[in-house]
């Protein structure tokens, strides 16, 4: 569930809307190796504009096409300001949970981060255009299926590649050891951040970025990085769990997004 308030700011388009709604369903798809099938939504609003309900609807239709899915339908209601919740289906043979990592894996992960942390600046800065396009992220569809076979642990980053690590520490009683270094950083975060701090910050804990991260052995990390879509980066590897989440050898605070 998608509100005004906390997830579209001011200039978010309604295609964008529609498109960032529906993505953040289908990366849920994408984080346990599915293939999506379809998606439907639920749009409640102060008032009913058609040509913004069309708007809406389009860029729904638009992510469901990219990544061969359906958008169905949905529902409509009222409500105090606009919100969106929607959902997608899809099929998968052995789905990967969070619960399989093991010290010696390695962490990868999809693309890069702080694409919406850019995209908020970008709104505040009344730069709508470059705002909307970076809000429209790709969900990571083909990357999920590709990285299904091989591996042991996966999720995706909407809370934060921070939290997102401990969380997948949590579930499967491990640590990680992160190459601070090794962390890929959005291009758009790059243009807009006031320094180095503001960056790390802003990729690792701001959230809302829908990439992959997973834990694969060692064994097959070259196979998994061919047979990927997008770009796969090594950013570390599973350790005890008594050596918890850190990052150069410090401590990784277990900090992201708030859902509100």
């Amino acid at each position: 569930m998608l509100h005004a308030t906390t997830d579209f700011p001011d200039g978010t388009t309604r295609y964008t809307a529609g498109w960032r709604s529906v993505a953040a369903s289908l990366s849920d798809l994408a984080a346990v190796g599915a293939a999506p099938t379809a998606a439907v939504a639920a749009y409640a609003d102060t008032a009913f504009d058609a040509d913004a309900l069309a708007d809406f609807v389009g860029g729904a239709q638009a992510v469901c096409e990219s990544v061969n899915a359906e958008y169905v339908g949905g529902d409509l209601d009222s409500h105090t300001e606009f919100t969106v919740a929607t959902t997608a289906i899809g099929d998968v043979d052995g789905a990967v949970d969070r619960a399989g990592a093991t010290p010696g894996d390695r962490v990868v992960v999809t693309g890069a981060f702080g694409r919406s942390a850019a995209a908020l600046r970008c709104f505040e800065r009344d730069e709508v255009e470059r705002a909307n396009d970076l809000f429209q992220f790709p969900p990571r569809i083909d990357a999920g299926r590709a990285l299904a076979g091989s591996a042991t642990a996966m999720m995706d980053s909407s809370d934060g590649l921070a939290r997102s690590l401990h969380q997948l520490a949590d579930a499967s009683d491990c640590g990680f050891a992160i190459d601070r270094d090794a962390v890929p950083v959005a291009d758009a975060l790059d243009e807009v951040a006031n320094d180095a701090a503001d960056r790390w910050e802003a990729a690792v804990h701001f959230g809302e970025d829908f990439e992959l991260v997973a834990t694969v052995p060692a064994s097959v990390l070259d196979d998994v990085r061919a047979a990927t879509p997008v770009s796969v980066t090594e950013i570390g590897r599973a350790v005890d769990a008594v050596e918890g989440v850190t990052v150069g050898g410090e401590a990784l605070a277990d900090r992201g997004y708030t859902h509100g």
